[in-house]
């Protein structure tokens, strides 16, 4: 990567750490372009030569930030990962990924208030950065590793993470219905029912 190229990377990076910033703190209906690049150091002008408009980095910090916790969670299990039974592997990164928002709560609010299928799906076809997961190739060798055919296996995909989602944010942010940690056997519990439900012939 040259000259240029590295101090367009940086330029973008100061503006997507600086909007996330924002989004987290002022709330993203309160941040305009202008507090982005105020605070970035960059003109208006630049933030155009890397995003739409303000839905649109919004947007592509959901990607990122949801592929780093997917990163985070490969790379945290390893090995170990590769050994595991289909279901467990996927209740494996859930739980470090449920994991990860427990302790840092302000992202789960950020992702959670925005997070969209259509967006997630983006996300997982197309990392935003060059260190980002491409997650849609890591799960389509979960998928052919398993020992058997997964009816509709984006829609099982789906069901996960709504469910992961929905009750995740309720238990971390308020205990409710009970704390987080009792709610994990009953989360996962229906994650392998989920599973279940799609399981098609042996290989």
């Amino acid at each position: 990567m040259g000259k240029v190229d590295i101090n367009k990377k940086l330029k973008e990076n100061s503006l997507l750490k600086t909007a996330f910033e924002f989004f987290t703190t002022k709330g993203f209906s309160k941040t305009s372009i202008t507090d982005i690049v105020e605070k970035a150091g960059v003109a208006k002008g630049t933030f155009y030569l890397y995003f739409k408009d303000k839905y649109d980095i919004r947007n592509k910090l959901v990607s990122h930030k949801s592929s780093q916790l997917f990163r985070n969670a490969v790379s945290e299990l390893g090995d170990r990962l590769d050994a595991l039974p289909f279901e467990e592997k996927i209740i494996s990164i859930v739980d470090n990924i449920v994991n990860q928002l427990n302790e840092n709560q302000s992202l789960l609010t950020f992702i959670s208030k925005n997070l969209s299928w259509g967006i997630f799906k983006n996300a997982i076809t197309s990392p935003v950065s060059e260190d980002d997961v491409d997650f849609s190739s890591v799960y389509q060798k979960m998928l052919a590793d398993a020992p058997c055919v997964f009816r509709d296996p984006e829609i099982m995909l789906f069901m996960i993470i709504e469910l992961v989602s929905s009750t995740c944010y309720s238990a971390i942010l308020y205990s409710e219905p009970c704390s987080l940690e009792k709610l994990k056997p009953y989360l996962y519990d229906s994650i392998k029912l989920i599973i279940s439900q799609h399981e098609g012939k042996k290989k």
